[in-house]
């Protein structure tokens, strides 16, 4: 996707600060954190969002939430806990249509979903 903010920070045209990367995804900061971390996992693959997967989207998404983990295991912020967001569509406050996955934590959240 030409227009795609995800797409050009995957592509390396816009600069962002990289926790993780592998062939399916790359794991960022997010630019306007909601939590003391609040990370962005994005597959590289372009699709609009969860509603989009076929069998080879949900094994390659299968295998970026595998990661977790390690992922959580190397932030110590996120040893004691953290939480795994999806937005589907605007009115859900998704605000980039590229697949993604919040990962918030190094905090208490609070029972609340949002």
């Amino acid at each position: 996707m030409n227009d795609c903010i995800f797409c050009k920070i995957i592509s390396g045209e816009i600069p962002s600060e990289r926790i993780y990367e592998d062939d399916d995804m790359i794991v960022i900061k997010d630019i306007n954190p909601q939590a003391p971390v609040h990370l962005l996992m994005i597959p590289k693959e372009h699709y609009a969002d969860v509603t989009c997967l076929d069998g080879n989207r949900a094994a390659a998404l299968g295998r970026c939430l595998a990661k977790v983990k390690d992922i959580a295991e190397a932030i110590p912020q996120l040893k004691d806990g953290f939480r795994l967001i999806n937005n589907k569509g605007e009115s859900a406050g998704q605000t980039v249509s590229h697949m993604h996955v919040h990962i918030l934590g190094g905090a208490y959240i609070g029972d609340k979903l949002i």
